[in-house]
């Protein structure tokens, strides 16, 4: 079967952008890809418009878009990722008495594909199919944090896009930032109150092969049942709990991925 050049040239590009710690220049993607300059123009607006690949205008550079990610999201939903987190989710719920769940992300929402409940425990809003808004939930900040700057930028660029449910998150990328600084810091993410009042969160995420991260494992409990110091306690646990999901996912050092968030 015939290649088509246009199409391998732009998925040579994703490849190439893909493969980069920071986004590229124009001159720089079409030296390395060894292609005309033009024609590496006329492939990154496509791809742009296809949404993915974003333009850093200040920056004059290049990085992946939000589609790129979805793209992902899509391939974790369909090679079983519930079969392969749904035994560790089992565990860490028999283990902490606090109900659990695994969300992945799609754009700027996350949505929860799996939700195992702890005896007793009533249910919460985060059932299976959920979407909530990422920056909100400790799932979402923990995926977030483990991206690359510039795609949470691209995925925020719109001041609209910090809805809030119960007056109660970030409102700005400047706050989130801090809030995502924060989960890398601490080695989990965090909510209390932002999704449902008198709950919250910590989180987890666990990534794929490319260090990618492909879902988030979460803990939720009532705020006033659980300290600081049990708060951390449970992020630990969660924490185990996304590194044994990470290995089954190919992760080559499931041990050294640093995000948690609930929600």
């Amino acid at each position: 079967m015939a290649v088509v050049p246009a199409a391998a040239q732009a998925l040579a590009v994703l490849q190439y952008l893909g493969t980069q710690a920071q986004p590229a220049a124009a001159a720089a993607i079409s030296r390395e890809l060894d292609l005309p300059r033009s024609t590496t123009y006329h492939l990154l607006d496509t791809l742009i418009r296809a949404g993915f690949v974003v333009h850093l205008a200040e920056e004059r550079r290049y990085a992946l878009g939000v589609a790129v990610y979805e793209l992902a999201s899509g391939y974790a939903r369909q090679t079983s990722l519930q079969r392969l987190a749904r035994a560790p989710l089992a565990a860490l719920v028999d283990n902490t008495g606090q109900n659990a769940h695994l969300a992945i992300m799609h754009g700027r929402d996350v949505i929860y594909v799996i939700e195992e409940r702890a005896t007793g425990r009533p249910p919460l809003i985060t059932d299976v199919g959920v979407r909530l808004p990422a920056h909100l939930t400790a799932s979402g900040r923990a995926m977030l944090a483990l991206m690359p700057k510039a795609q949470v930028r691209a995925l925020y660029a719109d001041p609209g896009s910090f809805v809030l449910r119960n007056d109660r998150g970030p409102r700005s990328l400047s706050a989130l930032r801090h809030l995502l600084a924060d989960a890398r810091h601490r080695g989990f993410a965090s909510e209390d109150g932002e999704v449902t009042p008198e709950f919250a969160s910590v989180a987890v995420a666990a990534t794929d092969r490319a260090g990618y991260p492909a879902a988030a494992v979460a803990v939720t409990f009532p705020s006033a049942e659980v300290g600081a110091r049990e708060q951390e306690q449970l992020a630990a646990r969660a924490a185990r709990t996304a590194a044994e999901v990470s290995r089954r996912l190919g992760a080559a050092a499931a041990e050294d991925h640093h995000a948690a968030a609930s929600g």
